[in-house]
């Protein structure tokens, strides 16, 4: 009898193992199956719930450290005509200022209150606001920006903060899940998902402004308000910063862009903790690789960029570069396009050393650069007289010039590029009259000054609209 039951109990427990089994297999398992129908085939697939992605971990982990950033900013306007008079005769009133009320979102970096945003939420803001997500509201500080990234940072004075870790942008693949957490439209903590639907994308530069691109695509939904925004893997790690949609709408039509985490990581470290960025410049004009250069370079493959010019004096010109070479890596990183040169040198300090992989005559050459920190050395000539001037060139100004802004001598800046007048937000057409209280009337006093100069440069003139300015840096 008891021999009879145990055989009954061993019997259930195998089948049950078995249909668990099965039932397992089952779930698991891709299933395809061919039924047909009246001469008809359909195909059948059964997928199990894990091969749905989860959100769950990644959308709970990093919502906390995505916050509301209001901006208040001033803007001058013209004035409201006096009178019937000023309305007839052309007066427009006197400038007046009002307030400017915008928003965005940011990112909680470090525990003790440092916030990634964009350059563009911030701009101009006379007061920041920034709102966490269990709705505590803190005042703002602008710690510094950088409109060549379009990043900034902002600092709360709070402790123990959640954050988002850095996660390595370039290990993201096309097609990978990525999120988008910000407050568009002023809807708090908002969490939309989608792809990765391209890397190293640039936008149209319709300002002739310097700006480093190299956009992480995605059709996560984004629109207004989502700026200076979480892009976070499955991981919960951000990969990347919201940062612009393409519309003719101004709504999300189905592509975004964020600024890959590589690059925020390290013009953020910069700003923390030296007000500004240390930036390398390589020195080179370049191209993308197109049918023509394929053919004539007799090249296997369109990767790298065509060096199309290498500035004299530059870190690419000590370095051996020539016109001609294609560039196809920096250290490890593979270089496909103008853009992931832009990332990858954007990645290196003035003073860093790399190793660049050129084809030239059909052979691949290794040569090592040391980067600096503007296109050429300080007082070199170019072939239309300008004078290289700490990433800017400066040439006397012309008669015409000064004659329109009243003066009668000055040295005219006349291009802006990465380096310390750029960093000091001094814009194009500016004219130099004093340095260090010296007056000034060539580019050659301007260097004399300079190089007596032990630890700062202080520089009085006019902007381009012949108003009164000023600005200094450090001499290092």
């Amino acid at each position: 009898m008891k021999k009879g039951i145990l055989i009954i109990l061993l019997s259930a427990i195998v089948g049950g193992l078995t249909a668990y089994a099965v039932v397992k297999n089952a779930d698991t398992s891709e299933k395809m199956t061919v039924v047909t129908s009246d001469g008809s085939q359909y195909r059948t697939v059964n997928l199990s719930l894990s091969d749905y992605p989860d959100f769950t971990y990644a959308a709970e982990s990093a919502v906390d450290a995505v916050v509301y950033v209001k901006v208040v900013a001033k803007d001058v306007v013209t004035g409201i005509p006096g009178s019937i008079f000023d309305f007839f005769f052309g007066y427009e009133g006197a400038p007046q200022e009002r307030e400017k009320v915008g928003s965005g979102s940011g990112v909680i970096i470090r525990p003790d209150g440092y916030i990634v945003t964009n350059n563009h939420v911030v701009e101009g803001a006379t007061e920041i606001q920034v709102t966490l997500n269990n709705n505590k509201t803190f005042d703002a500080q602008l710690v510094g920006t950088d409109p060549a990234t379009d990043v900034a940072i902002i600092k709360i004075d709070a402790e123990g903060l959640p954050v988002i870790p850095f996660g390595d942008s370039d290990k993201l693949r096309l097609g990978e899940w990525v999120l988008a957490i910000g407050s568009p439209y002023d809807l708090r903590s908002t969490i939309t998902a989608g792809i990765v639907s391209a890397k190293g994308r640039m936008m149209p530069n319709y300002k002739g402004e310097f700006k480093i691109e190299s956009f992480i695509q995605t059709d996560a939904a984004v629109n207004p308000g989502n700026s200076g925004g979480a892009l976070v893997d499955k991981k919960g790690n951000l990969v990347g910063v919201n940062t612009a949609i393409v519309s003719q709408t101004g709504s999300y039509t189905g592509y975004s862009f964020a600024i890959p985490s590589n690059m925020v990581k390290k013009v953020a470290e910069d700003l923390i903790d030296f007000g500004s960025v240390k930036r390398a410049v390589l020195g080179i004009t370049m191209s993308p690789i197109d049918d023509k250069i394929v053919e004539e370079l007799k090249l296997s493959s369109f990767d790298g960029v065509y060096i199309t010019e290498v500035q004299k004096g530059s870190a690419a010109d000590k370095a051996g570069i020539k016109v001609g070479d294609v560039l196809v890596a920096i250290d490890s990183a593979k270089v496909k396009s103008t853009a992931a040169v832009q990332e990858a040198v954007n990645n290196y300090r003035p003073g860093d050393k790399a190793e660049l992989t050129v084809i030239r005559d059909g052979k691949e050459k290794v040569v090592e650069v040391e980067f600096k920190s503007t296109m050429v050395d300080n007082g070199s000539v170019d072939k239309d007289g300008g004078v290289a001037f700490y990433g800017s060139r400066i040439k006397k100004a012309e008669k015409e010039k000064l004659q329109s802004l009243g003066l009668e001598r000055g040295v005219e800046i006349v291009s802006v590029g990465p380096g310390k007048i750029m960093d000091a937000g001094v814009s194009e057409g500016f004219v130099i009259l004093y340095v260090n209280d010296q007056p000034v009337s060539t580019p050659e006093d301007v260097m004399n000054i300079v190089k007596k100069s032990r630890r700062a440069v202080f520089i009085e003139g006019v902007t381009s609209y012949g108003r009164p300015s000023y600005f200094g840096f450090g001499v290092e």
